[in-house]
Protein backbone atom coordinates (compact mmCIF):
# COMPACT_ATOMS: atom_id res chain seq x y z
CA UNK A 1 0.00 0.00 0.00
CA UNK A 2 1.33 3.46 -0.83
CA UNK A 3 1.78 6.11 1.82
CA UNK A 4 -0.52 9.13 1.66
CA UNK A 5 -0.34 12.54 3.28
CA UNK A 6 -3.53 14.26 4.46
CA UNK A 7 -3.25 17.92 5.46
CA UNK A 8 -6.33 18.85 7.50
CA UNK A 9 -7.45 22.36 8.36
CA UNK A 10 -9.95 22.22 11.21
CA UNK A 11 -12.16 25.11 12.25
CA UNK A 12 -11.41 26.90 15.52
CA UNK A 13 -13.02 24.91 18.34
CA UNK A 14 -12.23 23.62 21.84
CA UNK A 15 -9.69 20.83 22.31
CA UNK A 16 -12.25 18.02 23.02
CA UNK A 17 -14.02 18.75 19.72
CA UNK A 18 -10.70 18.74 17.86
CA UNK A 19 -9.95 15.32 19.35
CA UNK A 20 -13.35 13.97 18.28
CA UNK A 21 -12.85 15.32 14.73
CA UNK A 22 -9.43 13.65 14.49
CA UNK A 23 -10.94 10.41 15.83
CA UNK A 24 -13.61 10.55 13.12
CA UNK A 25 -10.92 11.01 10.48
CA UNK A 26 -8.84 8.16 11.93
CA UNK A 27 -11.79 5.75 12.12
CA UNK A 28 -12.64 6.54 8.49
CA UNK A 29 -9.10 5.52 7.53
CA UNK A 30 -9.26 2.38 9.70
CA UNK A 31 -12.64 1.34 8.25
CA UNK A 32 -11.16 1.44 4.73
CA UNK A 33 -8.44 -1.02 5.72
CA UNK A 34 -5.68 1.53 6.25
CA UNK A 35 -3.43 2.38 9.14
CA UNK A 36 -1.97 5.63 10.39
CA UNK A 37 1.78 6.13 10.50
CA UNK A 38 1.97 9.57 12.09
CA UNK A 39 -0.17 12.58 13.04
CA UNK A 40 1.52 15.99 13.20
CA UNK A 41 -0.01 19.01 14.92
CA UNK A 42 1.21 22.20 13.23
CA UNK A 43 -0.77 24.46 15.54
CA UNK A 44 -3.30 27.21 15.06
CA UNK A 45 -2.49 29.62 12.24
CA UNK A 46 -4.12 32.29 10.13
CA UNK A 47 -5.37 31.11 6.75
CA UNK A 48 -3.76 32.74 3.69
CA UNK A 49 -7.20 34.05 2.69
CA UNK A 50 -10.59 33.88 4.31
CA UNK A 51 -12.18 30.56 3.43
CA UNK A 52 -15.81 29.54 3.32
CA UNK A 53 -16.67 25.95 4.13
CA UNK A 54 -20.14 24.55 4.89
CA UNK A 55 -21.56 28.07 5.07
CA UNK A 56 -19.08 29.32 7.67
CA UNK A 57 -16.30 31.81 6.89
CA UNK A 58 -12.96 31.00 8.54
CA UNK A 59 -9.89 33.18 8.93
CA UNK A 60 -7.94 30.84 11.24
CA UNK A 61 -7.64 27.08 11.47
CA UNK A 62 -5.91 24.28 13.35
CA UNK A 63 -3.41 22.62 11.02
CA UNK A 64 -2.83 18.84 11.17
CA UNK A 65 -1.02 16.43 8.84
CA UNK A 66 -1.85 12.71 8.88
CA UNK A 67 0.45 10.18 7.20
CA UNK A 68 -1.36 6.92 6.46
CA UNK A 69 -1.47 3.82 4.28
CA UNK A 70 -4.66 2.72 2.56
CA UNK A 71 -5.49 0.80 -0.63
CA UNK A 72 -5.67 3.23 -3.59
CA UNK A 73 -9.25 2.27 -4.48
CA UNK A 74 -10.50 3.82 -1.21
CA UNK A 75 -8.96 7.28 -1.67
CA UNK A 76 -12.01 8.77 -3.40
CA UNK A 77 -14.27 7.43 -0.62
CA UNK A 78 -12.06 9.02 2.03
CA UNK A 79 -12.06 12.36 0.19
CA UNK A 80 -15.86 12.26 0.09
CA UNK A 81 -16.07 11.50 3.84
CA UNK A 82 -13.69 14.34 4.70
CA UNK A 83 -15.48 16.80 2.41
CA UNK A 84 -18.79 16.11 4.16
CA UNK A 85 -17.41 16.67 7.67
CA UNK A 86 -18.50 20.14 8.83
CA UNK A 87 -15.55 20.58 11.20
CA UNK A 88 -12.96 20.22 8.41
CA UNK A 89 -12.33 23.49 6.59
CA UNK A 90 -9.93 22.12 3.95
CA UNK A 91 -8.44 18.74 3.16
CA UNK A 92 -6.43 17.18 0.37
CA UNK A 93 -4.86 13.76 -0.05
CA UNK A 94 -1.39 13.55 -1.61
CA UNK A 95 0.72 10.53 -2.39
CA UNK A 96 3.79 10.75 -0.14
CA UNK A 97 7.08 10.48 -2.03
CA UNK A 98 9.74 8.48 -0.18
CA UNK A 99 12.44 8.85 -2.86
CA UNK A 100 13.39 12.35 -1.71
CA UNK A 101 15.80 11.18 1.02
CA UNK A 102 17.30 8.14 -0.73
CA UNK A 103 20.69 9.70 -1.45
CA UNK A 104 23.42 8.81 1.03
CA UNK A 105 25.03 11.90 2.47
CA UNK A 106 28.60 11.76 3.65
CA UNK A 107 30.49 14.43 5.50
CA UNK A 108 33.48 13.84 3.25
CA UNK A 109 31.49 14.79 0.15
CA UNK A 110 29.98 17.85 1.85
CA UNK A 111 33.37 19.20 2.90
CA UNK A 112 34.69 19.27 -0.67
CA UNK A 113 34.68 22.62 -2.48
CA UNK A 114 31.63 22.95 -4.75
CA UNK A 115 33.42 22.35 -8.10
CA UNK A 116 34.62 18.95 -6.87
CA UNK A 117 31.25 17.62 -5.70
CA UNK A 118 29.54 15.00 -7.88
CA UNK A 119 26.21 16.87 -8.04
CA UNK A 120 27.85 20.10 -9.16
CA UNK A 121 29.91 18.25 -11.78
CA UNK A 122 26.71 16.74 -13.21
CA UNK A 123 25.13 20.18 -13.43
CA UNK A 124 28.21 21.57 -15.17
CA UNK A 125 28.10 18.78 -17.79
CA UNK A 126 24.41 19.47 -18.43
CA UNK A 127 25.16 23.18 -18.84
CA UNK A 128 28.04 22.48 -21.24
CA UNK A 129 25.76 20.33 -23.40
CA UNK A 130 23.11 23.05 -23.49
CA UNK A 131 25.67 25.75 -24.32
CA UNK A 132 27.14 23.68 -27.16
CA UNK A 133 23.69 23.45 -28.81
CA UNK A 134 23.21 27.24 -28.92
CA UNK A 135 24.02 29.05 -32.15
CA UNK A 136 26.64 31.75 -31.76
CA UNK A 137 27.17 34.85 -33.84
CA UNK A 138 29.88 34.50 -36.42
CA UNK A 139 31.94 37.59 -37.09
CA UNK A 140 32.87 36.17 -40.51
CA UNK A 141 29.36 36.70 -41.85
CA UNK A 142 30.24 39.70 -44.03
CA UNK A 143 28.75 42.21 -41.63
CA UNK A 144 31.10 44.43 -39.74
CA UNK A 145 28.63 44.89 -36.86
CA UNK A 146 26.42 42.75 -34.66
CA UNK A 147 22.92 43.22 -36.12
CA UNK A 148 20.96 42.50 -32.92
CA UNK A 149 22.76 44.91 -30.61
CA UNK A 150 20.72 47.87 -29.43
Amino acid sequence: MPIYELPLLLRIMPKPEIVSTLKRAATAIFEKGGFIRKIENLGQKDLPAKTSSHGVVSRQAHYFVIYFDVPPKHISNLEDIFNRDIDIVRNRIYKHDLTVNNKPCTLEDELKPPPYRRDVQKLLKITERQESRKKKFSYKSGLNYYPFQK
